[in-house]
């Protein structure tokens, strides 16, 4: 009944959804197993993509090939770029999706990805033989072979929902949860632990009353997420969101059924997110805060579904609804569904490679929450690559690894090996030391020459990124040999508050006064009109950040090269840390636990100190 499939694919959630489509497009023959085929690509959460650092993610998994930036564009509601009054490095794209236009949209593509298979059913366990894997097996007794497995299990090992005292078995609310799979993997060696997440009530946007709540609109300019080009939303069009507080009186009924919230009994084994903590949680940590924002979140263009983005709860349902009742609009609110809390099985990222193939079974690749990870960006970007990774190891290729230096795709499967993760990871601009060159603007020129390389973007997409940086370069020289008089500027330059010309100057140079932007100077002078007006306004753009940042792009580029070093310097899969003798017993068991490849990857593991390194590149050196 069944081929043998290259790679199969289990589990269609973001992850799984991106790697069947990386591995197709790549060439494979892929299978993609999932419990239910109406709910691929399900925003279990709340029904928005990107935000701090996670658009930047997602522009990656753009710039490489992927399919969620364009999902994500053919099916937003509002989009904003976050943190524009901050510099390039910090913006960050956010959409608003409908939620079931999104899960169809991604169907659609993923029906007309050739080389793609489907098949509706649970998957209880791996065929395992000679340290490898080579297929699964499913709840309906079918054996289904495979020179590649990615696991993409999301919530659903042995998961476990919590709303009050209520506790039963599911990986999503009304969907059930998956055993079989966790209980193999521990008889054969691996480390397995408990995380929880949770989820806000649904309410019906009838039963509210907006005039109480702040208005937060799209933004007057749509730049979206893909760098390819397409009909979008016109900003006229977008939903807006709206912003609710709760006060103490909230607080207080909150509280009433803090005696029989799962968090605070202890029937709640997992650990949950720190940055998106329930509203239980908040109060009880922030108890000095007498308010807290809520976002008021529409589902969907034709839904008066409403999604309430900060009330993640698994208080008793009763006392979920009293507390509601005293948010200033949702006097006269009805609930759809409660919030809830789920606990699940994951394993600690340290037992991967770089590639995401696991150290104990080859042809095995774990990709999402079953990973550590939080969100529906981080799921998709493993996804990405752990599908790309499934591909080269069924077609006998080396694995593709992004580097710290090239994408946060690289920072985020380096942190999860070498620091691992005891709670649910999730990106932050932080967390990367190179976020200057790392911008959600340049993706496309970083990543789209890797993904066109090993197959996965296509030409047309190639051929864009080399004329987007023809065209920058050409705008760059352009604006260090045109001068402008005084007059052409000067009335510009008073509206913003910026000093007077005195003489002729290169237009490069007054690039660098804050407040100025290159559009605002083409607009106002007719001889740049004339000169830029072939130029797309991304173009410009991009140009103008180079010219701004170039002093600390720079800097960071001279980083790399510093830190490509250490990368360089190669750890022998032979080496015994035992036989370290100068390094702490801490250090040698984390050494020995992750088994880095390079003097750099052991830099970055917690608790290795830089003696440390020195000690190991001496021993290196014998």
């Amino acid at each position: 009944m069944f081929p043998i499939y290259d790679v199969i694919v289990v589990g269609a959630g973001h992850a799984g959804c991106e790697a069947a489509a990386a591995a197709a497009n790549m060439g494979s023959r892929v299978l993609l197993v999932t419990m239910n085929l109406q709910t691929i690509a399900q925003m279990s959460c709340n029904p928005a993509m990107g935000g701090i650092a996670k658009g930047q993610i997602v522009r990656e998994i753009d710039a490489l090939g992927g399919y969620s930036g364009i999902v994500t564009d053919q099916s937003m509601i509002q989009f904003r770029m976050l943190n524009r009054s901050k510099g390039p490095a910090m913006w960050s794209p956010r959409a608003q999706s409908d939620r079931m236009l999104f899960s169809t949209k991604w169907r659609e593509m993923l029906e007309n990805t050739p080389n793609l298979d489907f098949y509706q059913d649970m998957v209880h366990g791996l065929k395992v033989k000679d340290g490898r894997v080579n297929g699964v097996i499913t709840g309906m007794g079918n054996e289904i072979r495979a020179k590649s497995v990615v696991l993409t299990n999301g919530t659903f090992l042995n998961g476990v929902i919590h709303v009050g005292e209520k506790r039963f078995g599911g990986g999503r609310m009304a969907e059930r949860s998956v055993d079989g799979i966790t209980e193999q993997l521990v008889s054969l060696g691996f480390e397995s632990d408990r995380l929880k997440t949770g989820t806000p009530p649904r309410i019906d946007g009838r039963s509210l009353d907006y005039s109480k709540m702040d208005e937060q609109k799209g933004d007057e300019e749509i730049t979206g997420f893909s760098y390819m080009e397409f009909d979008r939303i016109k900003p006229q069009q977008q939903r807006s969101c709206w912003i609710a507080y709760t006060n103490d009186v909230v607080h207080d009924t909150l509280k009433t059924g803090f005696d029989r919230s799962p968090m605070f009994t202890g029937r709640i084994e997992g650990t949950g997110p720190r940055y998106c903590p329930s509203i239980e949680d908040k109060i009880n940590r922030f108890a000095d805060r007498d308010r807290h924002q809520l976002f008021v979140e529409p589902e969907g263009w034709n839904t008066v579904e409403i999604y309430l983005n900060g009330f993640s709860t698994s208080l008793p349902e009763d006392v979920q609804y009293q507390a509601l009742t005293k948010i200033p609009g949702f006097e006269n609110v009805k609930m759809f569904r409660p919030g809830y809390a789920i606990e699940y099985d994951y394993f600690p990222p340290h037992q991967l490679h770089y590639s995401l193939e696991t150290k104990l079974l080859g042809g095995l690749f774990f990709a999402g929450q079953i990973n550590g990870t939080t969100g529906y960006e981080e799921a998709a970007c493993q996804g990405l690559m752990a599908g790309m990774n499934a591909h080269n190891h069924a077609n006998e290729k080396e694995p593709l690894v992004l580097k710290r230096s090239e994408a946060y795709i690289g920072v985020l499967i380096d942190d999860l090996i070498t620091k691992g993760t005891d709670e649910p990871y999730r990106m932050f601009t932080s967390r990367a030391e190179f976020r200057t060159l790392l911008r959600q603007d340049n993706a496309d020129l970083r990543l789209t020459e890797i993904g066109y390389r090993v197959g996965l973007a296509k030409e047309d997409r190639y051929q864009q990124v080399v004329a987007k940086k023809e065209n920058v370069a050409a705008i760059i020289k352009k604006f260090s040999e045109i001068s402008v008089e005084p007059d052409d500027m000067n009335e510009l330059f008073a509206a913003v508050g910026s000093s007077a010309m005195q003489q002729k100057q290169k237009i490069a140079q007054l690039v660098l006064r804050p407040g100025i932007g290159v559009k605002q100077m083409i607009e106002h002078t007719a001889v740049l009109k004339n000169e830029f007006e072939n130029y797309t306004d991304l173009e410009l753009e991009q140009a103008e950040i180079q010219m701004k940042y170039d002093v600390y792009i720079e800097k960071e580029k001279e980083m790399v090269v510093r830190m490509a070093q250490m990368e360089d310097l190669e750890i022998p899969v032979t080496f015994d840390f035992d036989r370290v003798q100068s390094i702490g017993t801490e250090a040698k068991e984390k050494l020995k636990k992750i088994q880095p490849r390079t003097l750099g990857q052991a830099s970055r593991i917690s608790g290795i100190n830089p003696s440390d390194v020195q000690i190991l590149m001496v021993y290196m050196g014998r």
